[in-house]
């Protein structure tokens, strides 16, 4: 019997869910604020839940299941990306909390991200670093869980386009035979609540050394000059820049699924997840707008207060452990993830970052 945990660390809260059995045992939700300055309140948590068999962990853009015990500077860079190891924020927060994990021994794996996995060919990954970070696998997993159970299917027969829209980001995925053969990242793709998504690379050029926290503004509740307005405030405004945020939100991910949908023309569904899922005015917004591509439908959960990808993320550890979700591990071909983001880079300077990743595997 497979005991597991799995986490998910959003930019809005990291959350928890923890599957014995198909019963779940751990169903929380942390203010990411409180777990980056204080990773050792995580650890007690999961401490305290233990004996584990696995906790899938924060694991940033994501890792081709790499054991904790074997993080080095060199995973923690790629997992992160940190411009360098002084990087505040988030990512700063990130890496304490890997740390500190680390240090306390508990038995964490770091998942892949979309650009590991071997069911996206190759051509498809060139010149991307972000296709969907491990967290947006995760969410994957969670769907091709619901629409197999949802429409009485094998899992290598769920076909479907994923809109996950998160607190700050949004990434689109597309899943065909139970496997994800595509994504637009929350940082390449449609726009967020709070990020702009897929930056103008003119915008890039004029801007220069942006900072990380960049890509985390420019998008809805920024459109409507409220950067830190909850999205069920945004629904409740009547002005022209609300309306126009919230026309450019459900747009920007239309067009993302419309794109995504090309791949998957047999797509049995479009499925919605992730925290805006939740908000009243996005869900019927989007069912609206994306009905034209045919059922739209919001995943379907097993737990009350964890999001998808943390339900996500404790499936496949019960899978990698050899729980009853192991033919989902094998169906999506996690365990044949591999390479790291720098893989496919074709463009000037990518060689610069191939040299500094080697400095960092030769350091650790």
């Amino acid at each position: 019997m497979a005991r597991v945990i799995g986490i998910d660390p959003g930019t809005l809260s990291f959350d928890l869910c923890g599957l014995e059995d198909d019963r779940v045992f751990l169903d929380r939700s942390l203010p990411a604020a409180e777990v980056t300055a204080d990773p050792e309140s995580l650890v007690g948590l999961l401490t305290a839940a233990m004996p584990l068999d696995l906790i899938a962990g924060p694991s940033g853009y994501g890792l081709p299941l790499v054991p904790i015990e074997h993080l080095t500077e060199r995973e923690i860079f790629l997992a992160y990306l940190p411009r360098d190891a002084g990087e505040t924020g988030g990512i700063g927060g990130l890496r304490r909390v890997a740390g500190a994990l680390k240090s306390a021994g508990l038995p964490v794996v770091f998942t892949p991200g979309v650009v590991h996995l071997p069911s996206v060919p190759a051509h498809r990954k060139a010149n991307r670093l972000d296709m969907g970070t491990a967290d947006k696998v995760c969410a994957a997993a969670l769907a091709i869980e619901d629409q197999a159970t949802h429409l009485g299917v094998e899992y290598e027969e769920t076909c479907f386009v994923l809109a996950e829209l998160g607190g700050a980001f949004t990434a689109v995925l597309a899943v065909e035979g139970g496997r994800i053969v595509d994504g637009q990242g929350g940082s390449s793709g449609p726009m967020g609540y709070r990020a702009l998504g897929a930056m103008d690379g003119e915008l890039a050029y004029v801007l220069g050394k942006f900072s990380k926290g960049a890509l985390f503004s420019g998008g809805a509740a920024y459109l409507a000059g409220s950067p830190e307005a909850a999205p069920e405030e945004l629904g409740r405004r009547t002005d022209r820049a609300a309306r126009e945020a919230r026309e450019a939100l459900v747009e920007a991910v239309v067009k993302a699924v419309a794109a995504e949908r090309v791949l998957v023309p047999g797509a049995r569904e479009i499925l919605l997840s992730g925290r805006l899922a939740r908000v009243g005015w996005v869900e019927s917004g989007m069912r609206d707008a994306l009905s034209q591509f045919g059922t739209v439908r919001t995943v379907s959960g097993f737990a009350r207060v964890a999001k998808e990808a943390a339900q996500g993320a404790a499936l496949l550890a019960d899978g990698l452990v050899g729980g009853r979700r192991r033919r989902l591990v094998e169906t999506m071909e996690i365990r044949g993830a591999s390479g790291t983001v720098f893989d496919y880079l074709h463009v000037a300077g990518a060689e610069t970052l191939r040299q500094e990743l080697a400095r960092r595997a030769g350091s650790s």
